[in-house]
């Protein structure tokens, strides 16, 4: 991995990434370990930047339009060993160590829960994972831990 600089927003390896037309890139992030998808994310500038000085995965928020730590509501933190790019230098795929065993909101494991069954006409999504810790209770004990 990189080691992150003060100069990063102007570094070789960060101007070969194709940032889209709002210089967002689509981020893949992958447990070392399992090789298990865990989770699709966007990433600016500042966040690879970021992601790569911390160590940890830090991705940007559409919705919320500012940089978002991964696990800094939950605890549940993603330790970076590897940043890839792919052949076409538009995706980035994280090797991760997921803290926590938890890498999506809804308490799972993967976001990737979801299996579509059948064909399509009577095909139908089937949940594959179970909740390995009620959301409400993750967010709950950690404002009372800090």
């Amino acid at each position: 991995m990189p080691n992150g600089t003060s100069n990063a927003s102007n570094a070789k390896w960060l101007n070969k990434v194709k940032w889209d037309e709002h210089g967002l890139v689509p981020v893949i992030a992958q447990e070392a370990g399992s090789n298990d998808v865990l989770m699709f994310a966007w990433m600016n500038r500042d966040a690879l930047t970021r992601t790569v000085e911390l160590g940890e995965a830090v991705y940007w928020s559409r919705s919320r339009k500012k940089l978002w730590h991964k696990g800094e509501e939950s605890g549940h933190t993603q330790k970076v060993l590897e940043i890839r790019l792919d052949c076409d230098e538009d995706v980035v795929l994280l090797k991760v160590e997921q803290r926590g065993a938890i890498a999506c909101h809804t308490g799972r494991h993967s976001c990737f829960f979801q299996k579509l069954e059948g064909d399509g006409k009577s095909g139908d999504w089937r949940i594959t994972e179970p909740v390995l810790q009620d959301p409400a209770t993750i967010y709950t004990e950690l404002t009372r831990t800090q």
